[in-house]
C-alpha cells in the first residue's frame, strides 16, 4: 500500500473521527511543540503559531507529504481558557462560560516541507452557554468530560446539554472546521468528490 499523502498532526479522536467520516485517507503523527502563549499574542495568533508550529514538527519526519496541522481555543473577555487538570479548574472554567457567549478559535495548517508557504486559516465561532445551575456544573465536572477539552467542554459530548446556541461553523467548535479544510484539500488535490472514495490515490 503507498504512503498516505496527508498526515493528521494530532492526538484528537475527534479529529481523526471527522476526517474519517468524510473517506479522506490518511495516517496520523502527534506533534509535541511547546504550547505557551507568547507575551501581547492574539488569541487567533496564538492558535494560528501553534498550528503552523505542529504542522511543521510532523513535516520534518515526513518530507513530501502534506501535513495538517490543528490548534482549538476558546476565549472570552480577552482571557485564553486552557484546558482544565483538576474539578476546581473545571468548575471554574463553566461558571465563567454559564449563560454568557465566548469564542472558539480553531486554526489549522497544512505544510509540506517541499513547499515554500504553508497555507494557514484560523475560524471562529460564537457559543452561548445557558445559565448553568449547580446541580448540572457538578453532574457535568463529575463525568470527566471536561479535562481534555479547551475550555473545558466537548460540544458534541455530554456538555451539549449545556450550549443554548452556537453561530458559524458547528465543526469548528469541535476542533475541525471541515468546510474550509476540505476546500484547502480540495486544492491540493487530496480530496476528490468525483470519485467514490473521495480520496485519489
Amino acid at each position: 500500500m503507498a504512503a498516505s499523502r496527508l498526515i493528521l498532526a494530532s492526538a484528537s479522536p475527534r479529529r481523526e473521527e471527522m476526517l474519517r467520516m468524510l473517506g479522506v485517507e490518511f495516517a496520523v503523527l502527534h506533534s509535541n511543540v511547546d504550547e505557551n502563549p507568547r507575551a501581547g499574542e492574539s488569541p487567533e495568533a496564538y492558535a494560528l503559531r501553534l498550528s503552523e508550529a505542529k504542522a511543521r514538527a510532523v513535516a520534518g519526519m515526513r518530507p513530501g507529504c502534506w501535513v495538517l496541522g490543528a490548534d482549538t481555543i476558546v476565549t472570552i473577555d480577552g482571557e485564553l481558557l486552557g484546558k482544565p487538570r483538576t474539578p476546581d479548574e473545571a468548575r471554574g472554567m463553566i461558571r465563567k462560560l454559564s449563560g454568557r457567549a465566548h469564542t472558539v478559535i480553531t486554526a489549522f495548517t497544512l505544510f509540506n516541507s517541499e513547499r515554500a508557504e504553508p497555507i494557514r486559516r484560523a475560524v471562529s465561532s460564537q457559543v452561548l452557554f445557558k445559565e448553568i445551575p449547580d446541580d448540572e456544573l457538578e453532574w457535568y465536572v463529575a463525568t470527566d468530560e471536561p479535562y481534555d477539552k479547551a475550555g473545558g467542554y466537548a460540544v458534541q459530548g455530554k456538555a451539549s446539554v449545556l450550549v443554548s446556541e452556537v453561530h458559524g461553523s458547528w465543526t469548528n467548535v469541535v476542533g475541525l472546521p471541515l468546510c474550509e479544510v476540505v476546500e484547502a484539500l480540495k486544492g491540493l488535490g487530496l480530496v476528490d468528490f468525483t470519485r467514490r472514495d473521495a480520496c485519489p490515490t
